[in-house]
């Protein structure tokens, strides 16, 4: 698939219509195709810097004339009061244009920076659960926003003191010229020394710059795994290993960093810069005792080459921050451009959904592992409860994800109303499913706003009887806000049974024609399990349903019960036949 811009028919599993196409075949086009959306800003910056350099170069060459008019006999006073006028009114037009300038670089930097961050943050949402799977969450946020922040700073300081240092390099030779044609030769000089070893300067950068983006990126992530499963780190005493592993990441990170300033210790045309002034100063006093140039001359073209000590200085630091830059640049380009899968298939089918569901000859397997399911075949009616059943590791979790497309088949076909799920549109697909997994994510916000989360247009009174279903309304009200108290996130502020009943209060209010109970009641104690059954039972009154469970009570109301045995079914019927029929299914009951 060709990525020099971004179709509309992109694979992606969520898409927003976008603000204009991009060139993704690599990070200077890619950056390239959003400049040219804001030219007229882009303009502003070139405007501003050249003015600012070629305005720079008229002050010593004032300041020359000036001298030369004090030497005079008699001294020409009265010529000195135009030079002041020139420079006030040259320096104040060039006043203006340059904070044009910055005032340009400054808001091309935020617009970048929002622009960027809102095709990644789309894509991101695109991806596969296979891609999400496999990325390091803090690795992600490490390009997310760090890397994000860098392109804004490419342009603001970075871009904008390049293009001005270049206007620097070049007004001195004009300048030059306007005082004798022969003083243009050290500026020309320097300015053929200056880009050589530029280009050398950044040949040594950028593999540098890319490595202290790569270590910042593995040191966020492996603290955000730390913070993830902080219960783990604490309920293991493995604190100072967290500590020791973290020390590491922060000494690959400063080794990086140490690298990337010893490079700029050795920053070359800071020695060039004083070359060019001593074979300037001695190249027109030879032109001065020829009688070719005057004292003023030699004073205006000193003062010409001390404007070689802005681009000098600022280059250190602004081509470092362009090399970050682009380093960034590439790193973000690599998130957006890893490839999934999954279509949204915005033409797909829409019709309404009656919940028959049929697996036809599926094999899946997670990228390029042995297939967690081989050759599973089975057909439930709409409104049936089929349990899924089964040891450890056997697929049942995957078998129901691909009902919904969280994954693809590897091969074979499952197939909704008879409707292959990759010829549905996958919105429509999805919110007539609901999953409800035993690991419950709950967002840092209300608990009203956590059961609507799928159904945004939802009543206060339909989210409290949607609660009242799911036995969760009970331990709602008694908190000191109900409805509107603010949970921590992933629920943490609750007990496991708590966030599961929220979780079912959830799929409740969306009113889904497929309902997937993944292991969904493993945390709800003995004394409430009663009510959760009648809730689940009433609630698969006219939905299909797929429950994967250990609980003896769940299984034995389904209308057939799926058997898997090392990624294969083994067996599909009713309780009572499986007990006679089937080893694998006793021997689940037996262990």
């Amino acid at each position: 698939m060709t990525t020099s811009s971004i179709p509309a028919e992109r694979a992606a599993e969520f898409t927003l219509p976008e603000r204009y196409a991009t060139d993704r075949s690599s990070p200077m086009r890619w950056l390239v195709s959003r400049l040219k959306r804001y030219w007229a800003i882009v303009l502003l910056l070139l405007v501003g810097a050249i003015s600012n350099g070629g305005l720079a170069a008229v002050v010593p060459i004032v300041i020359g004339d000036a001298f030369d008019a004090i030497l005079e006999t008699p001294p020409a006073v009265e010529r000195l009061s135009g030079f002041v006028w020139i420079i006030i009114i040259s320096q104040t037009i060039r006043s203006v244009l340059q904070f044009g300038r910055n005032f340009a670089a400054e808001w091309l930097g935020q617009l970048f920076e929002r622009d960027v961050r809102e095709e990644l943050y789309i894509s991101l949402l695109g991806k596969s659960m296979t891609f999400h799977s496999l990325q390091s969450v803090g690795e992600t946020m490490a390009r997310a926003t760090n890397d994000v922040r860098e392109i804004n700073l490419m342009f603001n300081p970075g871009l904008n003191l390049v293009i001005g240092a270049s206007i620097f390099l070049i007004s001195p030779i004009f300048g030059a010229i306007s005082i004798h044609p022969a003083l243009a030769l050290t500026p020309v000089l320097f300015l053929v020394a200056y880009f050589l070893s530029i280009w050398h300067y950044l040949g040594e950068l950028r593999p540098v710059t890319a490595e202290v983006r790569r270590s910042f990126g593995a040191l966020n992530s492996r603290l955000a795994e730390a913070l993830d499963g902080i219960e783990t780190v604490k309920g293991m005493a493995q604190e100072e290993e967290e500590v020791s592993r973290f020390e590491a990441n922060v000494r690959a990170f400063r080794d990086a960093f140490v690298r990337q300033g010893f490079i700029e210790a050795r920053f070359i045309p800071y020695l060039l810069m004083g070359v060019a002034f001593a074979g300037g100063l001695y190249h027109s006093l030879l032109l001065y005792q020829a009688g070719a140039i005057s004292l003023g001359g030699v004073i205006g073209y000193f003062g010409l080459l001390g404007l070689f000590g802005f681009p000098t200085f600022t280059s250190l630091f602004a081509y470092s921050q362009v090399s970050l830059g682009l380093a960034s640049a590439e790193r973000i380009l690599e998130l957006i451009n890893n490839e999934t899968d999954l279509d949204q298939n915005v033409a797909g089918y829409t019709g309404p959904m009656q919940g028959a569901i049929e697996f036809r000859a599926v094999t899946f397997a997670y990228e390029d592992d042995d297939p967690a399911l081989s050759e599973i075949s089975v057909s439930i009616e709409p409104g049936q409860t089929i349990a899924v059943v089964g040891q450890t590791g056997v697929g049942k979790t995957s078998l129901v994800k691909l009902v919904n497309r969280t994954y693809d088949v590897t091969s074979g076909q499952v197939l909704v109303d008879g409707v292959d799920v990759r010829d549905w549109n996958l919105e429509a697909l999805r919110r007539s499913i609901s999953i409800i997994e035993q690991d419950v994510f709950l967002f840092s916000r209300s608990i009203a706003d956590n059961i609507a989360f799928g159904h945004k247009e939802a009543t206060r009174e339909q989210v409290i009887e949607a609660a009242k279903q799911a036995q969760a309304d009970d331990f709602i009200t008694e908190f000191k806000d109900g409805y509107d108290t603010v949970i921590g996130e992933r629920g943490v502020t609750l007990s496991g049974g708590q966030r599961q009943r929220l979780a079912l209060a959830r799929a409740f209010l969306t009113d889904p024609r497929v309902l997937i109970l993944d292991d969904s009641t493993s945390a709800i104690d003995s004394a409430t399990e009663d009510k959760i059954q009648r809730a689940i039972y009433a609630a698969a009154e006219g939905r299909t349903t797929l429950i994967i469970t250990h609980r003896l009570s769940q299984i034995r109301w389904a209308d057939q019960i799926l058997v898997l045995r090392q990624g294969r079914m083994a067996a599909l019927g009713t309780h009572e036949e499986l007990l006679t029929s089937s080893p694998a299914y006793q021997r689940i009951f037996s262990e």
